[in-house]
């Protein structure tokens, strides 16, 4: 077989990504899964834990900031419309990032 069989042709292999992302499971959007997303982003941007696509460790201080800006934003909007676990969720993300960026910015 040559080289040019072997070799994926790009397109190919951004048709098989997307194929395999419609077909992928993902979680059910509740408002819990919507925050742990976005904390999840803030701990890959503080760099908790590794970039999902690459597996390589980031540390970006001002995207981390702005996403735990973003949930208190949500923490002050919906006040007393979150059930209690819901609130809970919540106030102990923001409670554990916003003490892993102090730890970063010192």
């Amino acid at each position: 077989m040559s080289d040019e069989h072997k070799a994926e042709k790009p397109s190919e292999s951004g048709e098989r990504k997307q194929g395999s992302l419609k077909n992928a499971q993902l979680p059910q959007v509740t408002f819990s899964t919507f925050v742990m997303s976005l904390a999840s982003s803030a701990l890959v941007h503080l760099g908790e834990v590794p970039e999902p696509e690459t597996g390589q460790m980031q540390l970006n201080l001002p995207v981390a900031k702005h996403t735990v800006d973003i949930l208190t934003m949500l923490q002050e909007k919906t006040g007393n419309c979150l059930d209690p676990d819901e609130a809970k969720l919540l106030q102990g993300l923001l409670y554990e990032l916003r003490m892993k960026y102090v730890v970063k910015t010192k």
